[in-house]
């Protein structure tokens, strides 16, 4: 036996800092082992030896995990980033890193179609004059750098990914596909193994744990040479990295609500660093941090103005819904003629849907809204049913049932007001399944389908659902959010936008852009295989608000025009990408006490401002009631720190938590560095 050395491990349990562990016998930085900790044993990621002893007796770790070899130098350093810059514990960042399951070798017969379809290969397209000069320009990087590939929707920004990863596998590396959320894999997946055949692996939520275990090892084992993936996919360490593409980049979903909350797309970066490769951010409407970071020099710029086969951009027409109210004798005779029509859709959208359908196109209409109803309430004396757990309206679907979108509360949905007794509860707003209901009175022998959580619960529904689009069974499609990302059907020629203005008034300072970019991604869904001579695709927006910033600048196509408008709004606040915001949730099931704990930690705060000079640009806000103040039962409370220091906020968020002692029993403090959404 050698002399006992002391390690630093970082283990799996919410601890701020790495423990102190002896062995005897020679370990690697990297290495994961099991080790005891109080009277359970947990797994450890090994960050290297340490010469200070503490003053308590040290276990000794257990044994060595064998199955791993150890994580490249590289990839730990940007797990240590990941829980410096997010101040999360190390320890639950490293677990991250390995599969849910263990390896073996036995593979029993699945029912589920493979991950990667076998597909017959396709050839290379012809890349536009736009495309071949994005090409060529990313291409002569092969060190760390960032480009932005700016392009409209439709204009064959993955046809330029797909040949940079031929050329970066043509010189023996590795490549690293991230796309948000599972909407936009069954489709991409397909059109790589077109591409790449056998070369690819995938990682996203839809996969069963033994998939997931058995793609990482394909990975990791060096079997594969493409990884497509959510965000999750980066903890998959890979060799001999040599790009790593970011699709649809401004997508909220890249950023990690819950526990570590990370954002991919600003880790993808980091860890393009870290290995020394490329990293690639692909948008129609890039995030406004990406943006500005693209103008201000930090970022390569590289822009396809134009869509493949210089196919128009759709036409979008605004409707103004306040004009539908008129008392214009017109107007009169609108209403009368179009009296059958539900109060969503105006005259002009069901006019356009007829023309479509009746040429044998597809129309697609989006909401961002699922269920029958928003919401029910008693119009005698305004009781509107809220969730027990959350403080929010109970939704009503298939007309039977009364559901929370937070917490799953379910209750059976009773006409009679248990209020006031006498009134009867009415459902209010508009949902999916209420458009679908509408749609099949209006349009019958068409073929609709709804596209939300409800519907597509798993990878097979989505797949079947994108099948039936692609081969034209489908005419009409009614969708939440999960429809305007992405997809690329050929014959649909009509969007509509049932009610633009969902996401107008949301308490987030990034509710415009999040608008913008959810017109401009729906609209861009349209008329995509237009072809020479043929009409564009068309887009209609319904709108209360048809002056909003969002919806002015879209029907422009000006992506650059909103930019520049909404920075201006921005730095005039300091919020982000101008300055960094970091949010501080307090959260327990006792109200006094977590208004209490929050008033405490402003206190610290403004403490800690006043006590160092190096912190006299952080603005400190709050504390508030969070807009959503009640979520599965827990009262919650928010502090906001902002600065226009950038390197401020992180040291300040650190100190002002401390060691976290002072924090009263039942009650939960959650940092958010670079939140995305404030609700």
């Amino acid at each position: 036996m050698s002399d006992v050395q002391l390690w630093r491990v970082a283990v799996d349990a919410p601890l701020p800092e790495a423990l102190t562990y002896s062995f005897a016998h020679p370990l690697k930085r990297g290495q994961l082992v099991n080790v005891p900790l109080g009277r359970r044993k947990v797994k450890g990621l090994v960050l290297g030896p340490t010469d200070k002893v503490p003053d308590f007796e040290i276990k000794s770790i257990d044994s060595i995990d064998e199955e791993y070899s150890p994580l490249p130098e590289s990839f730990m350093k940007w797990l240590e980033w990941l829980a410096q810059y997010y101040i999360h514990p190390i320890g639950q960042v490293a677990q991250s890193a390995f599969p849910p399951l263990k390896k073996t070798d036995k593979q029993r017969q699945s029912k589920r179609p493979p991950v990667i379809p076998k597909l017959e290969s396709d050839t290379n397209l012809n890349l536009t004059e736009e495309q071949s000069a994005c090409f060529e320009s990313i291409s002569q990087h092969h060190n760390f750098s960032t480009h932005l590939l700016f392009g409209v929707t439709g204009s064959g920004k993955t046809e330029v990914y797909l040949r940079l990863l031929e050329k970066v596998l043509s010189e023996g590396k590795r490549g690293l596909v991230l796309v948000p959320e599972i909407s936009l894999t069954p489709q991409l997946i397909q059109r790589f193994a077109r591409r790449f055949g056998d070369k690819i692996a995938a990682l996203h939520s839809q996969l069963t744990d033994r998939e997931r275990t058995n793609q990482w090892w394909d990975i990791v084992e060096g079997r594969k040479s493409i990884l497509i993936g959510a965000r999750s996919a980066l903890f998959c360490p890979i060799e001999d990295l040599g790009l790593i593409i970011v699709d649809e980049e401004h997508e909220p979903s890249f950023k990690q609500d819950e526990k570590l909350k990370y954002n991919g797309r600003d880790a993808a970066v980091m860890m393009g660093k870290m290995m020394n490769c490329p990293v690639v951010l692909g948008s129609a409407t890039p995030s406004l941090e990406t943006w500005k970071n693209a103008v201000d020099g930090k970022y390569h710029l590289h822009t396809l103005r134009h869509r493949v086969a210089n196919r128009a951009l759709p036409e979008i027409e605004v409707i103004d819904l306040r004009k539908q109210k008129d008392d214009s004798e017109e107007q009169k005779k609108i209403v009368e003629k179009y009296s059958h029509l539900p109060f969503w859709l105006s005259p002009k959208l069901y006019d356009r849907m007829h023309e479509v359908l009746d040429r044998g196109d597809q129309a697609a209409l989006f909401l961002n809204r699922r269920g029958i109803a928003q919401m029910v309430v008693c119009p005698a004396c305004g009781h509107t049913r809220e969730c027990p757990n959350c403080d929010i309206s109970l939704t009503l679907h298939a007309h039977s049932h009364l559901i929370c979108h937070y917490c799953d509360y379910h209750e059976n949905f009773k006409t009679k007001c248990p209020d006031c007794k006498e009134g009867q509860l009415e459902a209010i707003g508009l949902g999916t399944e209420l458009v679908e209901t509408d749609l099949a009175r209006l349009f019958p022998g068409k073929t609709i389908a709804r596209a939300d959580r409800d519907e597509i619960q798993s990878r097979a529904d989505l797949e079947d659902l994108v099948q039936k689009m692609e081969s034209g069974e489908i005419d009409i499609l009614v969708g939440t959010q999960m429809i305007a990302k992405g997809l690329d059907f050929p014959k649909l020629k009509l969007v509509g936008l049932v009610l633009a203005d969902v996401g107008f008034n949301l308490p987030d300072f990034r509710a415009t852009e999040r608008s913008f970019q959810l017109i401009t991604q729906m609209s861009g869904r349209a008329g995509r295989h237009v072809q020479e001579g043929e009409a564009p695709g068309m887009v209609i927006i319904q709108t209360f608000n048809a002056e909003h910033d969002s919806i002015t600048f879209a029907r422009n196509h000006d992506f650059e025009g909103f930019a520049k408008h909404e920075l201006e709004i921005r730095g005039q606040l300091s919020y982000p990408p101008v300055g960094r915001l970091v949010s501080f949730r307090i959260q327990g099931t006792h109200l006094g006490k977590v208004e209490d704990t929050a008033g405490l930690l402003a206190r610290r705060a403004h403490a800690l401002k006043a006590q160092f000079p190096q912190y006299n640009s952080i603005e400190i806000l709050g504390p508030a009631e969070a807009p959503l103040s009640k979520l599965r039962g827990q009262f919650r409370f928010h502090l906001l720190i902002k600065t226009t220091q950038v390197a401020a906020a992180n040291p300040f968020s650190r100190q002002l938590l401390g060691d976290q002692e002072w924090i009263p029993s039942g009650i939960k403090i959650l940092i958010d560095i670079d939140p995305m959404s404030l609700l």
